[in-house]
């Protein structure tokens, strides 16, 4: 058994000023993947320049901070809006849904694209690879916030909070979801891959991780369990993802079509 820490999830305090650390995970997301992608940029052949990228992990910035917030209104926190509208812009204090970052950044995605005469599935599928390290560092924010823990345990490496040990399962995500996530993806985008494989790779391997990791989690406090005294929303909507990946790599096994991302 591990004693969970209890870390102050405020980083750095200036008078009135407050840095919180999950704020903080979200720089370090933006910059991994703005670091990474101009990584990918620069490998041979790659038709990227790095001023794209720049232009593109702005968009993808923007996308996945509205997305994410406006997301978790709607799944998670309807009930507390309603009470308070002012709550939908303290994002410091967690409360961010990956489903609607997921929807915000597509949307921005495609509006670049758009702009740029990109294939949008060619930037999708460049982009596939680049969350991951966010949503680790993310999932390290919830820990240190002291939110989404898991159901009782017995395991050695259950935390013990307010007296009842449980799994860490803020840390099974970041393991999954994070690291693990992006060496598949980062591995499998290493060389030219089939248009739309990248992405489906991506949607069904987080879908996969996440309504696994939903097992041994503890439901939303305010929506409890959807049915069946197991399926929580986080399951529910990851469903459709998976499916959809899945839908995405049959479809480029299939068609074999060439990624416009290399020349």
């Amino acid at each position: 058994m591990l004693t969970y820490p209890e870390i102050d999830p405020i980083a750095l305090a200036i008078g009135p000023v407050r840095i919180h650390w999950y704020g903080l995970t979200y720089v370090v997301g933006f910059v991994a993947a703005w670091w990474l992608a101009r990584l990918r940029a620069k490998a041979p052949g790659s038709t990227w320049r790095p001023i794209d990228v720049d232009d593109l992990i702005f968009f993808a910035a923007i996308g996945v901070i509205a997305g994410g917030r406006l997301g978790w209104v709607l799944f998670y926190g309807f009930d507390a809006f309603l009470e308070n509208p002012l709550s939908l812009f303290r994002i410091w204090e967690g409360g961010m849904s990956f489903h609607g970052g997921l929807i915000g950044v597509m949307s921005a995605i495609a509006l670049f694209a758009y702009r740029r005469g990109r294939n949008i599935a060619d930037v999708f599928d460049f982009t596939a690879p680049l969350p991951a390290i966010g949503l680790f560092s993310g999932r390290i924010g919830n820990f240190i916030n002291g939110e989404l823990w898991g159901k009782p345990t017995d395991l050695p490496w259950g935390m013990l909070v307010n007296g009842e040990v449980r799994h860490p399962s803020q840390l099974y995500e970041a393991a999954l979801e994070g690291l693990v996530l992006f060496a598949i993806v980062w591995w499998f985008t290493s060389k030219p891959r089939a248009r739309l494989a990248p992405s489906g790779l991506f949607l069904a391997s987080y879908a996969l991780f996440r309504i696994l990791v939903e097992f041994v989690r503890l439901p939303d406090e305010q929506l409890d369990y959807l049915a069946f005294g197991w399926l929580t929303m986080g399951q529910l909507l990851s469903l459709p993802m998976l499916a959809a990946g899945l839908a995405m790599l049959a479809w480029a096994w299939k068609r074999g079509a060439r990624s416009g991302n290399f020349a």
